[in-house]
């Protein structure tokens, strides 16, 4: 079959890599892709966002089948306009992608259903909202409605940082549209996990858990980012803990999303603190992580087109999903100044040395090609990621393939895994 897969970063490179090497798939599109992607797919010219060009790309195409990346695409309602249009398509309508598209959404889906979840109220002014924290005290999380590309969420260790993040979200307006509303929510202390089950409609099918690193800096401090590397599996996420968090939280969400009128399918992905009260949700996402698919796709042994195709067509009783027993690591690399100003265009050599082993894969986040030269072109550039019988052998695998990599406008953190090696 024909397939497009939408988007430019890590987590596509990683889904392109996997698909190209399926026997179902014939030839391979992604847009717009990136240089890393150009070397496994066909990449097209459409932006990730640009749901009537990608619509047009994929008719024009032939395309059978689209895998769609980034949530904003989905929460557009690209898979609904596929549809339209007969093209089947792996992620969730518009309607269920608001399970992202909106916090205050999913913290109600939560109660209404009874999920797990932290104590929380929403607000669209921020007087209410402030008012609200001064009776709760802190620390506190404020956390914009809508899409922030993963920077929306402000851990508060005080009143006086709370008020400024409400002031930051919905008055200075730093996420634009996404902070019209904002929760305000419990913080939780525990250890942070990230969980995956592919979702038909009706079924799930569990797959591996993994920890991503949110913070930019050494010893998880400085600004949270879009994810600075991750592992799988997470040793927190015990065959034990999986069935809870089936049990407690993925079934529940798919009932509850059914009786809603609103059907889920796709990847579901759920972020969750695991503490001594069990496991409880913190956000869900309705796309495949960015780190964490990174190393998902170099544990999987299965067809991953084949599941996908299974997972759009409502048929996830046919499927099963086999893993390496190793673990796989990833550790982005960064453009220095990342997550706030950072120049682009600045050369990355060293890439080919890398090249053609197995346990080691250097998947492009931001990346662009100019001649024989690659270039960085985004915040989060390349996402090193290796495979060994630890966290600790995959740990020392990716850092030594980065030490090999000539970028010095570059930055890593140097201690993914951290909290894995430490048990």
């Amino acid at each position: 079959m024909k397939v497009l897969v939408v988007g430019s970063g890590g987590r596509e490179h990683a889904l392109c890599w996997a698909i190209a090497a399926s026997p179902l798939c014939q030839e391979l599109l992604c847009a717009p892709g990136n240089a890393g992607i150009a070397q496994v797919a066909t990449c097209a010219g459409v932006a990730a966002d640009d749901v009537g060009g990608l619509v047009e790309l994929a008719v024009k195409e032939g395309v059978d089948f689209v895998v769609v990346g980034p949530e904003v695409a989905l929460v557009a309602g690209l898979v609904d306009r596929l549809g339209d249009k007969g093209i089947t398509a792996f992620g969730p309508s518009a309607e269920a992608a608001e399970l992202e598209g909106s916090k205050g959404f999913m913290k109600d889906l939560c109660a209404r259903f009874d999920i797990p979840t932290a104590a929380y109220a929403c607000f669209d002014e921020p007087d209410a909202a402030k008012a609200y924290i001064h009776a709760r005290g802190a620390p506190i999380v404020v956390k914009a409605d809508g899409l922030a590309a993963g920077k929306g969420v402000v851990l508060c260790r005080n009143e006086n940082e709370a008020h400024a993040a409400v002031d930051h979200i919905m008055s200075e307006r730093a996420f634009g549209a996404a902070g019209d509303a904002l929760v305000v929510e419990e913080f939780l202390e525990g250890e942070e996990a990230s969980f995956f089950a592919l979702v038909d409609g009706t079924r799930a099918l569990p797959l591996a858990s993994a920890q991503d690193h949110k913070a930019a800096f050494d010893g998880d401090t400085g600004p949270n980012t879009g994810g600075m590397g991750a592992y799988s599996p997470a040793p927190v996420i015990t065959d034990e803990m999986a069935d809870t968090v089936m049990e407690r939280i993925v079934t529940p969400t798919i009932e509850g999303m059914a009786a809603l009128g609103r059907p889920y399918r796709g990847v579901l992905y759920a972020g969750l603190m695991i503490n001594a009260d069990g496991p409880k949700v913190l956000e869900y996402n309705v796309r495949f992580g960015d780190p964490e698919c990174q190393p998902l796709m170099l544990r999987l042994k299965s067809d991953l087109l084949e599941v996908l195709v299974a997972c759009a067509e409502g048929r996830l009783d046919e499927a099963a999903v086999e893993w390496h027993a190793d673990t796989a690591l990833t550790v982005v690399m960064a453009a220095k100044g990342y997550p706030g100003p950072y120049e682009k265009g600045t050369e990355i050599k060293g890439l080919d040395a890398l090249a053609g082993r197995d346990d080691v894969v250097v998947f492009h986040a931001g990346t662009m090609a100019d001649g024989g030269r690659t270039l960085a072109n985004g915040g989060r550039v390349l996402g090193v990621t290796a495979r060994g019988a630890t966290v600790a052998a995959a740990q020392e695998r990716a850092y030594e393939a980065i030490d090999r990599i000539e970028w010095p406008d570059g930055f890593c953190r140097r201690d993914i895994g951290w909290r894995a090696i430490g048990r």
